[in-house]
């Protein structure tokens, strides 16, 4: 059986927040300098086309949009498209997902840790943590750069014990769900992100929004020891 839940880590892009405009604009803003520069061929890129690589790690998001890139311009290119987007965020531009301040700050309420696990740079979540004031909730912050962009299923391995357990992995793309898959924990996928349901076969639960993460948690803990 299940230990009983304490700690939530959550994924941030398709979980928490709504990210397809935000990078799309910052993406359309990259690609074509490297059009001009002849390394890329001119392609539309729409917010949904886009959304598929939200969830990777930028490295093999580039991989999958531009795989012939070299490696210098295509480093270039992902600190563009990072730095525009935090601008972005700065200026507003970020939109969180409808009820997940009010989710975020019941389970907070409830007594369980929350922690945040993405495939992300740091400045990047330092960003959001600035704007939505993410320490009202957070506990702890575990941005994929600052364990040098492992998958997330290793980073669980050396933060597991600073937490109380058990957990639950909540996000939308099957790189979260691997956690519960690899360490047997339960998982939670989130259908209204950008992965498919192909991607989330294996988990525990699906929310179809993020005010049926709270229920679908409690439900997690109905069955495990008290």
């Amino acid at each position: 059986m299940m230990r009983k839940i304490n700690t939530l880590l959550f994924d941030w892009d398709g979980t928490l927040h709504n990210t397809k405009h935000l990078y799309g604009e910052a993406f359309r803003n990259v690609y074509p300098k490297l059009v001009k520069a002849g390394y890329v061929p001119e392609k539309t890129y729409d917010d949904d086309t886009l959304s598929k690589f939200l969830g990777l790690n930028v490295f093999e998001a580039w991989d999958i949009i531009a795989p012939n890139l070299p490696v210098p311009v295509r480093d270039r290119a992902i600190k563009a498209v990072g730095d525009q987007m935090e601008d972005g965020i700065h200026h507003g531009k970020a939109e969180l997902y409808p009820s997940v301040e009010h989710v975020l700050e019941a389970l907070k309420n409830k007594g369980y840790t929350l922690a945040l696990l993405s495939n992300s740079k740091v400045s990047y979540i330092e960003a959001f943590r600035e704007h939505f004031k993410l320490d009202r909730f957070f506990s702890a912050y575990y941005p994929c750069e600052a364990f040098d962009f492992i998958p997330k299923e290793d980073i669980f391995s050396q933060i597991r014990n600073r937490h109380s357990g058990g957990y639950v992995m909540i996000g939308d793309r099957d790189s979260d769900l691997k956690v519960g898959t690899v360490h047997h924990v339960p998982t939670i996928a989130c259908a209204y992100g950008y992965g498919s349901a192909k991607e989330w076969k294996d988990a525990s639960r699906v929310a179809k929004s993020p005010s049926e993460i709270p229920v679908l948690i409690e439900a997690l803990n109905q069955n495990t020891p008290k």
